[in-house]
């Protein structure tokens, strides 16, 4: 095996083993979910989208048929210390750039839950794009203390409706 052979299988795996996902110009890095309890309706998805294009894309909707009735792009913000959650239109991906989905800000909303998201277990999904199209994903479920809530604390979240 020559060396430009080498470099690309390893290039190759080590993509793999870091939960990157590729569609055209975006990347999708470590997409991950956080585990809920028994009877929570809702969990939720966060992912580093990275656009390596010369051009702005758009992440404008997302699927995860085996584990919600219904998923949702939304942004969390605080307006005088009162939490607001709202689905959003789409979310611009800059070209060259990349955008964080994080506890505290966007992310993938999972409602109407199937079942608990338990730590351990994979959530497959996609991702649609305006210009990348359908980027498939699979977020790993961590545990519930899983570091990063930023506010965005799924436990008591029972009552989140729309």
């Amino acid at each position: 095996m020559n060396a430009v052979v080498k470099t690309a299988l390893l290039a190759a795996l080590l993509s793999s083993a870091a939960g990157l996902a590729h569609a055209g110009d975006i990347a999708l890095d470590h997409p991950w979910s956080r585990a809920t309890p028994a009877g929570a309706p809702v969990g939720a998805g966060y992912v580093t989208v990275k656009n390596t294009g010369a051009a702005a894309d758009k992440l404008v909707s997302a699927t995860a048929p085996d584990v919600a009735g219904k998923v949702e792009v939304h942004e969390m913000t605080m307006d005088n210390g009162v939490m607001k959650m709202r689905p959003v239109s789409g979310i611009e991906i800059p070209a060259g750039k990349s955008v964080e989905l994080k506890p505290g800000g966007y992310h993938i909303m999972f409602m109407q839950l199937k079942q608990p998201l338990k730590a351990g277990e994979t959530i497959k999904g996609a991702l649609t794009f305006e210009k990348a199209g359908v980027v498939p994903v699979e977020f790993k479920v961590e545990a519930m203390s899983a570091a990063g809530s930023g506010g965005h604390d799924m436990k008591g979240m029972d009552g989140h409706k729309h």
